[in-house]
């Protein structure tokens, strides 16, 4: 079980924090436990209960007729809800519940069922980033326990690799030669995994290489291949202090590509890029390079 900030539950609900207390105080609808300095902490049955709030109060109903209602009450309503067509935030709600919960097959009903209505990269664009956007940050501060985050990644990282086995294999005449790899040390593969369904997609070549590469191996690999552009996502590894020298050392060694990077140690923060390098700040990005 995970312990939570309110600063967590407003990220994750999208409920303001100040909204949040008054909700306490006035319909004693949230107890969250407190420390010894009167922090309040919320658990994993709390932040249920304020996403399925949020999701209720988002379909019209008012918080005072909610916070009459019991948990299997509230629970009710919701099902009810999640079982019509939902909108994006709607669906996003859900999966994290299913994260919560380690709920399969909650998840696969979720995610099945906008593959169909949407096709797959809508889904992921539109349902599936935005999600693993909300809760990242979690990730990162350890908010989200290791289970709840191997369980939810492992399950998505199976629905794009059986995308990506599905695709056809062919590359149109001006397409590129792209080369994606992790750095080493480096695990979070969900956004390379993407980025290789979105440049085939697009009928490109992709030299996959995976998480965690050594240098030394990039470099064999970029002599073999001489790909157009090099991606990488930097998600934990290399750390804060030494990306901007694993940037310089991408530009020194392959000055004749051009450099893709993401990830939460990228985006956003005072990268200096070489001329021959571009940050991909949303996967929008990617996909007009990609097309081109």
């Amino acid at each position: 079980m995970s312990n939570y900030s309110i600063k967590d539950l407003e990220q994750l609900s999208g409920i303001k924090a100040h909204t949040l207390r008054i909700w306490e105080q006035r319909y004693n609808i949230i107890a969250p436990k407190r420390t010894d300095t009167n922090i309040r902490t919320y658990d994993d049955q709390d932040l249920k209960l304020v996403l399925n709030i949020s999701l209720l109060k988002d379909h019209g109903y008012k918080i005072s007729e909610i916070s009459k209602l019991s948990v299997e009450e509230m629970y009710s309503e919701v099902i009810k809800i999640s079982d019509r067509q939902l909108n994006y935030p709607d669906q996003i709600h859900a999966l994290t519940i299913s994260m919560i919960d380690l709920d399969e097959e909650r998840f696969e009903k979720i995610v099945s069922t906008n593959i169909l209505q949407f096709g797959f990269e809508n889904t992921m664009i539109h349902i599936i980033y935005p999600f693993l956007s909300r809760i990242g940050t979690l990730w990162v501060t350890g908010s989200i326990g290791p289970a709840q985050e191997h369980f939810i990644t492992n399950l998505i990282r199976q629905k794009i690799i059986v995308a990506i086995d599905g695709q056809v294999s062919k590359q149109r005449p001006n397409g590129k030669k792209y080369m994606l790899f992790l750095p080493e040390g480096e695990l979070h593969e969900i956004s390379l995994l993407f980025a290789n369904y979105i440049i085939r997609a697009r009928y490109n070549k992709v030299i996959y290489l995976g998480q965690s590469l050594p240098f030394n191996e990039l470099v064999f690999a970029y002599n073999v291949h001489k790909p157009d552009y090099i991606f990488s996502a930097i998600t934990s590894v290399p750390s804060n202090h030494e990306v901007q020298p694993f940037v310089d050392r991408l530009t020194r060694s392959f000055p004749d590509a051009h450099l893709l990077l993401t990830g939460y140690q990228v985006v956003g923060q005072d990268i200096n890029m070489p001329e021959n390098g571009t940050i991909i700040n949303q996967i929008e990005d990617l996909i007009r390079i990609a097309g081109t």
